[in-house]
């Protein structure tokens, strides 16, 4: 479905399931096309139309694109009951320690080896991680493995920000952003960030964290949804690349989903 008024959605229909284990755990993974490789990790609640409809931007775009699926049930459309749900599981799993702040989670142990396994196979040997919402840092954790060319982090809203600790939080380790910033020095790492100007779930303070460590390594695109924006983005807009994407010539979220594309085709090219 792609119309000018609604977010872009697709369905699983051509992409091959398989299971993946790494680090003690074992999820579903999904793949499909051809070329360089790109790690999608899902936003809440999960694999939605909507983040199927950026996978498949993706695969159209010339990626191999591998989407991993830690939580919530592929295909599902969002509700606020099922968003709840989800949210509760991660509230108490271990496995993504939605809280912790100056955390290592095991989830980002799994990605790093999803993507220096999709690397081994793809063009280059090297991969982009892309994560959004609650697993948006993870994407940064993930290039801790060399396998990791390029990062994108939109949204990031782990640890949940409900303290200034948290907000300030990247979501991943001191240790991890310590690793990230030497690759970024040693071998041309780079990382792009997006969030809407008005988000309090992926709130200033944690890009600021980002900036201070990465510097020119980290570019950031903050879309306006401040009132009376000229995207006509709410206050509560949220999900860059996914459900506020509307395929209108122009349209500030395309263009920040266009700017990605080329990041990912620059860094991945590079490598």
């Amino acid at each position: 479905m792609t119309t000018a008024s609604a977010a872009p959605t697709a369905t699983l229909d051509g992409w091959t399931r398989s299971t993946f284990s790494a680090a003690g755990l074992t999820h579903d993974r999904y793949e499909k096309g051809s070329g360089p490789g790109v790690v999608l990790i899902p936003e809440l609640p999960g694999l939605t139309p909507q983040v199927l409809g950026l996978a498949e931007h993706l695969v159209s775009e010339g990626f191999t694109v591998v989407v991993p699926s830690p939580f919530g049930t592929p295909e599902r459309e969002q509700t606020g009951g099922y968003l709840l749900r989800t949210v509760g599981r991660l509230c108490v799993s271990a496995e993504f320690r939605a809280f912790a702040v100056n955390a290592k989670r095991p989830i980002t142990t799994y990605l790093r080896a999803v993507a220096a396994d999709l690397a081994g196979r793809a063009p280059g040997g090297k991969v982009g991680v892309i994560g959004m919402c609650f697993t948006g840092g993870f994407a940064l954790a993930a290039a801790v493995d060399a396998s990791v060319a390029a990062s994108v982090v939109s949204q990031p809203a782990a640890p949940f920000p409900i303290s200034p600790a948290r907000r300030a939080d990247p979501g991943f380790s001191e240790e991890e952003m310590d690793a990230v910033v030497a690759r970024s020095r040693d071998d041309g790492f780079c990382a792009l960030g997006l969030r809407f100007s008005a988000d309090r779930n992926s709130p200033r303070e944690r890009f600021d964290t980002i900036a201070r460590r990465l510097g020119d390594a980290f570019e950031v695109i903050e879309l306006d949804s401040s009132p009376g924006n000229p995207g006509g983005f709410s206050r509560s807009a949220h999900s860059v690349l996914t459900s506020e994407v509307r395929e209108t010539p122009g349209h500030p979220a395309l263009e920040a989903r266009a700017r990605v594309v080329r990041f990912l085709r620059e860094r991945l090219s590079a490598s």
